[in-house]
């Protein structure tokens, strides 16, 4: 497979599109018990089936070598859910060893029959997350995306996969995978809870108010250790390792302390940072080529960085479906229309 490159963006383009005509799978699906089988009041967008896509010869058959991936599933962002798990499966040297487990607010068997009937083959489990979890813990942030219940979900995932899931990969449903995401998945944890990729020239500080470093005795918080940022839409997780040390509740308290005082501006990721920033597996900039989606308050074009790229993520306000069918898209954005399985869709490449 051939790595990405911004010499390379626009000639890639096309050979994106020719991908989605390769033959392809067979995967069985799975789907953990008491699913809401009420009609559903949300509109759920109509889908195309993906093509099937089959191991290679050098496949492990042993389901300990599965790969798991575990996303957040909402009907809003659900059709970059399907471009993602499209490009992760197209992109694999062993796709039916990728398992999914997805993560919604209310367990829906529209939501299920959709999958189903979108990927026919795929292996996937889907867990309704509690939104009383994080009743009276989330502050308001500086976008009101970043405040529903189910951005907080990656914190309680060793709360709610079973105890077999021992390793996971967390990815937001903003992402498009253009490289093997066993490369991903192989990564050496060694000591560390966390893998992910690391930016050291980011302004650290940046991600915390003048009250939170004003304080002397919070500011002293990352001393022994070197913080840098990482973005939480991309990690490979140790879920036992998390379980054990009970992360759960020393990421929720620092939400505890964001109620009483103003010390952070966004959503789920400064409480991780604060546990995790500085103590993390650092991973190749390639793998979480972020902020396609602009800023968080305009949602502006952004061009890529210089470099190979394995992961795209349209991380901000703006979102590619969203700019493609108002006819406003940016440039980035057609790197993520060949995976949209959307059935309307009809997106002009040319444009």
């Amino acid at each position: 497979m051939a790595f990405w490159s911004i010499s390379s963006y626009f000639s890639l383009l096309g050979l994106l599109s020719l991908i989605l005509l390769h033959p392809i799978i067979t995967i069985t699906t799975g789907i953990r018990l008491h699913v809401n089988r009420k009609p559903s009041s949300t509109i759920i967008p109509p889908f195309r089936e993906a093509p099937a896509f089959r191991n290679s010869n050098t496949c492990s058959s042993n389901v300990k070598d599965n790969i798991h991936i575990v996303m957040p599933l909402d009907t809003n962002y659900i059709r970059g859910t399907m471009a993602a798990v499209l490009s992760i499966l197209q992109h694999s040297t062993c796709p039916e060893n990728v398992s999914f487990h997805f993560l919604l607010a209310h367990l829906e068997a529209e939501i299920f029959s959709l999958i189903k009937s979108t990927f026919p083959y795929l292996t996937f489990k889907m867990y309704r997350f509690d939104s009383n979890m994080v009743r009276g813990k989330i502050s308001k942030s500086i976008r009101q995306a970043l405040d529903q219940p189910l951005n907080y979900a990656r914190i309680y995932m060793s709360d709610i996969l079973p105890l077999d899931v021992e390793r996971v990969i967390y990815l937001d449903s903003d992402i498009i995978v253009v490289d093997d995401i066993a490369k991903l998945w192989g990564v050496d944890l060694g000591d560390k809870i966390l893998a992910a990729p690391e930016y050291c020239h980011a302004n650290f500080t940046n991600y915390f108010t003048d009250t939170f470093w004003s304080d002397v005795n919070l500011a002293s918080t990352f001393e022994g250790r070197r913080p840098c940022y990482f973005n939480t839409g991309v990690m490979v997780v140790d879920i036992g390792k998390w379980r054990k040390g009970g992360y759960s509740l020393k990421v929720e308290e620092w939400m505890a302390l964001q109620k009483q005082k103003r010390i952070y501006q966004l959503g789920s990721l400064p409480p991780i940072l604060l546990v995790f920033a500085g103590n993390i597996k650092a991973v190749d900039h390639r793998w979480n080529q972020h902020g396609l989606g602009g800023d968080n308050f305009e949602g502006n074009c952004r061009k890529l960085h210089p470099g190979p790229i394995s992961l795209l993520h349209w991380s901000g306000k703006g979102k590619p479906w969203l700019r493609l069918d108002s006819r406003k898209p940016c440039t980035v954005d057609y790197l993520w229309a060949p995976y949209d399985l959307y059935r309307s869709s009809r997106v002009a490449l040319e444009e």
